[in-house]
């Protein structure tokens, strides 16, 4: 019998890239549900065997203009309440720590582009160790920021963000950057987000090609690494 996976997609371009691959050859059927389209209240969230709430171009915050964002948020607290395996990427993070009852709030800058992180000292001892190795730059592509859940664990920064990883129990882990950036596919986001790049000083689509020609092959065995050493630790 199968696994499965299910993906809570917020555009169509940020999907679960070089990690479906990866989830498929461990045996997991996957299911995208597509927030803002589809009806999240009638998704029992505790039943797939993983969660992953993917990355987009709004924020926690913007219930307001955004309503289903609150009954994603819902879903992801019921998911984390009865301690099932939940990685967040990006917006998805940010999701979950609203969920545990964080703050989440617009950042001061937004980062966006090829730069590494810096691993805690709990960092160094996680499922994230490959990404402290030389040369590795992860993809951050993020406006907005959280703060630490209450019984979270930090496991990595930036010079701009402290807060940039945590574990939360052995089955939450929220990364605010992008370790599931597949080079090929970026391409549509640098379409996608064609305002906010010409909107961010110091941030065009040729140095982002450019820097993903660079990097985002180190990226991919890390970002291996680090999901096949998350899924050992919550047995899947």
């Amino acid at each position: 019998m199968s696994k499965t996976c299910l993906a809570i997609r917020h555009v169509p371009f940020e999907d679960l890239g070089t990690f479906g691959p990866i989830l498929a050859a461990r045996g997991f059927a996957i299911d995208y549900v597509e927030a803002g389209l589809d009806d999240l209240s009638a998704v029992d969230p505790r039943a797939a065997d993983l969660m992953v709430v993917l990355g987009g171009p709004i924020g926690v915050h913007e219930a307001h203009a955004y309503p289903f964002l609150a009954g994603e948020v819902g879903c992801v607290e019921r998911r984390l309440g009865a301690d099932r395996p939940t990685l967040g990427l990006c917006l998805g993070s940010q999701i979950m720590a609203r969920a545990l009852g964080a703050r989440v709030y617009p950042g001061e800058d937004k980062e966006i582009g090829w730069a590494p992180v810096t691993l805690t000292p709990a960092g160094r001892e996680s499922c994230l160790r490959p990404l402290g190795a030389d040369g590795v730059r992860v993809l951050h592509w993020h406006g907005d920021t959280y703060d630490l859940p209450d019984g979270a664990a930090n496991l990595a920064s930036t010079p701009a963000y402290e807060n940039q990883a945590f574990a939360w129990g052995r089955r939450a882990l929220g990364l605010q950057f992008h370790p599931e950036a597949e080079a090929r596919r970026l391409e549509q986001w640098f379409i996608g987000h064609t305002i906010e790049i010409a909107s961010t000083p110091g941030v065009t689509v040729e140095k982002l090609r450019a820097d993903t020609a660079a990097h985002a092959a180190g990226l991919a065995g890390a970002g291996r690494a680090v999901l096949e050493a998350w899924l050992d630790q919550v047995g899947l």
